[in-house]
């Protein structure tokens, strides 16, 4: 008996390694696509209830526009904020200027040679790989969505014909399975977006406040800024407290005074983003804080950036089907949190 439950483990787990790495090897292929499938479970809704009263195609379209236009929209609000703020670095350029002067001339009384160091690592050659990098990402970034696009328009249509297929499988478990679990994953996911979504205008609103508090310029801006990029968890909040230092060095008089307001806007993103989400995501997603953080780290790893935004919502897509079948569903129970309390949506 034990050693047979040793030998089921131990191949599970070799198994688990093993998609690990074909997931990590093949991103450029699933990642689009798990992208689109978190797509499509938040949409589904929308396309079913158009569908039902016009043509598939014309539903189809006006899903598709509204989905982009949701997109973008976000896109342009960071923009716009990061404009507006730009445009003031820009012109405080000639300050930012001597406080390179001002460090470069104290780490060369303490035997730190800028110069030199600017010299070896900042040439000509790093500036090319750096904008090689750059451009490369950006139209990796440009391909990954315009093939996750793709993915969605041809699932949406096909969201019918899949549920009648799996319905007629005469493997009545596996049918019982796949639909539940499709369902009730695709609930969560709806769940996880209006816990980012408010957490993200919470953190945009204390934010905002205290940089008006503060009396630093572009308080709205900031705040704007912080709500967008809090749906990218760890690397977004990290810019959306950067970028207000670096204009505070131009405004306030004192490095304490600018080291006092980083070190609080990180405390407001740290509350947040890493005490307050991951019990709230918790408690509504069953899922628990713990396993929230490590998926978040463990896909970033496997997929980068766009892993740091899906890492949860396949987690919970894994803990949901788990939970959908008898043999499986210790899984669930082990890594999950308490029970969404009833009409708490």
């Amino acid at each position: 008996m034990g050693v047979g439950f040793g030998l089921k483990t131990a191949t599970g787990i070799i198994a688990a390694v093993l998609v690990a790495a074909a997931a990590a090897q093949a991103r450029q292929v699933f990642a689009p696509l798990a992208a689109a499938l978190f797509i499509i479970a938040i949409v589904w809704p929308v396309q079913k209830r158009l569908q039902s009263w016009m043509p598939k195609l014309a539903a189809l379209a006006i899903t598709v526009i509204a989905t982009v236009a949701v997109c973008l929209s976000f896109a342009s609000l960071a923009a716009w904020g990061f404009g507006r703020v730009g445009r003031s670095l820009v012109a405080d350029l000639p300050r930012y200027q001597d406080f390179y002067a001002a460090m470069v001339t104290w780490l060369d009384g303490h035997g730190v040679s800028v110069a030199g160091l600017w010299a070896e690592h900042f040439n000509v050659g790093w500036l090319l790989r750096v904008t090689q990098y750059v451009t490369g990402r950006v139209n990796t970034t440009l391909s990954f969505w315009v093939i996750a696009l793709i993915y969605v328009m041809l699932g949406l249509l096909e969201v019918e014909n899949v549920r009648q297929k799996i319905e007629r499988l005469d493997n009545r478990i596996a049918a019982h399975v796949l639909l539940d679990g499709s369902a009730a994953t695709a609930a969560k996911f709806r769940r996880y977006l209006l816990v980012r979504t408010k957490m993200s205008a919470v953190t945009g609103l204390l934010v905002g406040i205290f940089a008006a508090i503060t009396g630093l310029p572009f308080a709205f801006e900031w705040g704007v800024i912080a709500f967008v990029l809090n749906y990218i968890p760890f690397i977004g909040p990290f810019v959306a407290t950067l970028f207000p230092t670096l204009l505070a060095m131009t405004q306030f008089e004192s490095w304490p005074a600018v080291l006092g307001l980083f070190a609080c806007l990180n405390v407001i993103q740290f509350v947040v983003g890493s005490y307050i989400e991951p019990r709230v995501a918790g408690t509504m997603l069953s899922i628990s804080p713990v396993v929230v953080l490590f998926s978040i780290f463990f896909w970033t790893f496997l997929w980068g950036l766009f892993g740091t935004f899906i890492g949860v919502p396949i987690t919970l897509a894994m803990l949901t089907f788990c939970a959908a079948h008898p043999s499986s569903r210790w899984v669930a129970d082990l890594f999950g949190g308490p029970d969404p309390k009833p009409g708490k949506l």
